[in-house]
């Protein structure tokens, strides 16, 4: 099986200034001041070795692409079957050279411990970028596991999944953070009950945070998987427990799900500051009843957002999906609700969004999920946002507009601000996304957002209907991409699994 052999904590022999040729635009590994791309495809075989999983690195302005693995060049370890590598990612400069860097996660990772493997206990890779591109030669890249041994300490155990899910970003004061999910954790309270590490500075620092943890809202129970989804802006990160159980009057409801806000600077008590938790009984509008299998913060998205009067980013908007909500006798039809997460940590609900909103486009169905998948941009983000600033993407994977053509999927553009239907678009495959239609394609599994373009990948389905699409946000129903990336095209190897599973 997949396993990470247990070498002791790695040297820390990175630049720590910026370095020459780096150019320090967001999400740009060679430091050319262009924004490049990250396609992963974490079902991929590596060296013959099945779901073992890779990233497709395209460096922007035609300049190549590179395919990133635990067999590339300059990264540690090896590919191995079943690890899953780029099942989640995020981009930031982790060492404030310039150049942007990539944490990948790899939950399903093994270890080998002294008394053997233990499974999917996880890992996380950090792999530096340069003026030469990934992965640089002579740099050394950082695996976040834990144990006595690894740099997040703790113990590790199977099926913690550590990196099921990561989000990143630089402090309002200039300090970097990771956020690792850990959402298979144990705990005295249980099993799965989550946690995640703040890995924060640039010398790696790490805070350790459960939901027992000082000023975290509810307590951990078994199954909650807190850390199973993570989103972040430079102001706030949030942290997701879609098995959450929620009590009510009569009854402690499971897998309604729930969600918790943090500020990335480090507290009194160590850890990030936690503002507020809540669950859809706070969400102000629209069903705020907890439901069984609602799994409300399965998938979260957020923006930096500036409101009137103000002359910097201060807010995030933030979306929740909620991809197992009822809609009276519709089943797992979806629904999302956003919010905005203010400057002095209060919290505005703004909408609940279904497809049975006033005019917006198509109508919920049994088994649509919409809100599986989000994605969202502040496409202005020098400027007060508005609704034509402010875009969320909705990924309906089970979405079928006929029998035919079963969990075909889609994806709803719209504003994040202002009315859901005033402004928003439909794409689906033969409509918008260039596709020969077919049963399963689960079109919107991987979404991914820029200021400027909307990525949605086309992960499953006819090996040749795969492929990641940019989209301008404004897109309306049915418009065309602007640029598209396929295996075997344009530098990309030919052959996936799952390309563009996950995306940014």
């Amino acid at each position: 099986m997949a396993a990470f052999t247990l070498l002791g904590p790695p040297v820390l022999s990175v630049p720590q200034a910026a370095a020459a040729g780096c150019a320090g635009a967001p999400h740009d590994f060679n430091g050319d001041g262009i924004r490049d791309s990250v396609i992963a495809d974490p079902e991929a075989t590596v060296s013959g070795n099945e779901r073992a999983g890779q990233i497709h690195v395209v460096y922007g302005g035609g300049k190549g692409t590179f395919a990133l693995s635990q067999d590339s060049p300059n990264v540690s370890d090896s590919a191995e079957t079943d690890d899953r590598f780029g099942f989640s990612s995020a981009v930031y400069d982790a060492n404030l050279d310039g150049c942007s860097d990539i944490a990948v996660g790899i939950p399903f990772e093994d270890i080998n411990a002294a008394d053997g493997p233990v499974k999917d206990a996880g890992l996380v890779h950090l792999i530096y970028g340069s003026p030469t591109g990934i992965a640089p030669a002579g740099v050394a890249t950082i695996g976040f596991r834990q144990g006595a041994d690894g740099r997040l300490g703790g113990t590790y155990d199977a099926e913690d999944w550590v990196g099921h899910a990561v989000a990143a970003g630089t402090s309002a004061t200039g300090i970097p953070f990771l956020v690792i999910g850990v959402p298979g954790a144990d705990s005295g309270k249980g099993v799965d009950t989550g946690m995640f590490h703040h890995v924060y500075g640039t010398g790696y620092n790490v805070a350790h945070v459960s939901q027992d943890s000082a000023g975290v809202w509810e307590d951990p129970e078994p199954h909650d998987r807190f850390g199973a989804s993570i989103a972040a802006t430079d102001r706030h990160f949030v942290v997701g427990a879609p098995g959450e159980s929620i009590a009510t009057t009569s009854q402690n409801v499971g897998f309604a799900g729930a969600v918790n806000v943090f500020r990335p600077s480090i507290n009194t008590d160590g850890v990030p500051d936690p503002l507020f938790g809540m669950g859809q009984g706070r969400s102000g509008s629209g069903d705020t009843t907890a439901q069984a299998g609602d799994q409300y913060g399965t998938s979260l998205a957020m923006a930096p957002y500036r409101p009137a009067g103000s002359t910097a980013n201060n807010d995030s908007l933030l979306a929740v999906g909620v991809p197992g909500e009822d809609l009276a006798a519709t089943v797992d039809a979806g629904a999302v609700h956003t919010y905005d997460i203010r400057a002095d940590g209060t919290l505005q609900h703004l909408k609940w969004i279904d497809q049975n909103h006033p005019d917006v486009e198509g109508a919920a169905e049994a088994g649509d999920f919409f809100g599986q998948r989000l994605a969202a941009a502040n496409t202005s983000p020098s400027a007060t946002g508005t609704a034509a600033t402010m875009r969320l993407a909705v990924a309906a994977p089970g979405e079928e507009s006929t029998e035919e053509y079963p969990e075909e999927g889609g994806v709803h553009v719209l504003p994040l601000l202002g009315e859901p239907g005033a402004g928003d678009g439909w794409i689906a495959p033969g409509d918008g996304i260039p596709a020969v239609r077919a049963p399963r394609m689960l079109a919107g599994m991987g979404l991914g957002s820029s200021p400027t373009s909307l990525y949605v990948g086309v992960p499953y389905g006819p090996a040749e209907n795969r492929a990641v699409h940019a989209f301008p946000w404004n897109t309306p129903n049915g418009g065309a991409p602007t640029q598209s990336w396929r295996p075997g095209e344009g530098g990309i190897p030919a052959g996936s699994a799952a390309f563009g599973a996950y995306l940014s």
